[in-house]
């Protein structure tokens, strides 16, 4: 768990083709599947240092109590790919919701997307679920020296409410616990 920061990339995958801008057009999010988990665990691999397992993932596809999504190649409007294939996987988000609470535990985008807008596409898909299922309050970790996705959930309403120390593994790293409230779905 970790909110999408723990480590930078390694570089070992190839760059999918996405819009230039920082808007995250051409980027659909939709659920995952379990056909997306060799990209998603690849995506994982290369952007953390401690990363989660092939079986860690595929436990989470189909379960109700968590919001498992992949940002992908392709219009937000539907289609994907080619003949409405899906299109490339360009990242993912894991969260879950709990009554009133909501917790991102992993966001990544592979690394050539990054600064495009798929982490807040990502992100704000997240918010919009939480939203639906009456979570008023979200909670996510963030390495402290993950400048960019730290300026990604400050502009998405998140602040410090806390730390936990020497959270993060290789290398030990402090994490920050970030929360944001939001506004009932009837509100």
């Amino acid at each position: 768990m970790g909110g999408g920061a723990r480590a930078a990339p390694r570089g070992r995958l190839t760059a999918p083709r996405v819009p230039p801008s920082g808007s995250g057009a051409g980027v659909r999010v939709r659920p995952a599947v379990a056909a997306d988990l060799p990209a998603v665990v690849a995506i994982e691999r290369d952007a953390f240092s401690d990363p989660w397992s092939a079986r860690s993932f595929g436990s989470l596809v189909a379960r109700p109590e968590v919001y498992f999504v992949v940002a992908e190649e392709g219009s937000t409007a539907g289609g994907g790919g080619a003949a409405g294939r899906p299109g490339t996987i360009l990242g993912y988000a894991v969260a879950w919701f709990v009554v009133e609470e909501g917790e991102v535990a992993n966001i990544a985008v592979h690394p050539e997307c990054r600064g495009r807008g798929v982490g807040a596409s990502l992100l704000d898909d997240v918010l919009r679920a939480a939203g639906d299922r009456d979570v008023t309050t979200m909670f996510l970790e963030v390495r402290e020296s993950n400048v960019p996705a730290r300026a990604l959930y400050t502009s998405r309403g998140f602040h410090p409410v806390g730390r936990r120390r020497n959270y993060y593994r290789s290398p030990v790293e402090d994490a920050l616990l970030l929360r944001r409230e939001l506004e009932p779905a009837g509100a």
